[in-house]
């Protein structure tokens, strides 16, 4: 996921190990890492539009590895964001962002 959105210009801002916090305290956790990435470019507008999103951005992408070792990947759909947040149709950069996301997380996955 990283090296799909850093090669498309995106800005990473973190990548937080679940796992390894969870070894930190003595406990288990299966693989599970937060990437945290946005764009001003995009996420600016959509604070214009309803300044309480600036909760969500930057967009996050949540990777994990469940019990029979099958690696999933999920983050906020755009449509969940604008509902949350009553940012309307925004100029249409909410379906931009939902089709972006959706980019990243095939070449991410290779579907």
């Amino acid at each position: 996921m990283e090296a799909a959105l850093l090669g498309k210009g995106m800005t990473v801002f973190a990548r937080i190990d679940h796992a390894a916090g969870a070894a930190k305290v003595g406990a288990t956790l299966r693989p599970t890492q937060l990437v945290i990435f946005g764009n001003p470019k995009v996420g600016t507008p959509l604070m214009n539009c309803a300044q309480s999103i600036a909760i969500d951005l930057p967009q996050k992408a949540l990777i994990w590895q469940d019990e029979a070792g099958k690696v999933w990947l999920a983050y906020n759909d755009s449509a969940y964001l604008a509902k949350r947040h009553t940012t309307g149709a925004c100029g249409g950069i909410g379906a931009k962002v939902a089709k972006v996301l959706g980019n990243f997380a095939k070449a991410a996955t290779k579907l």
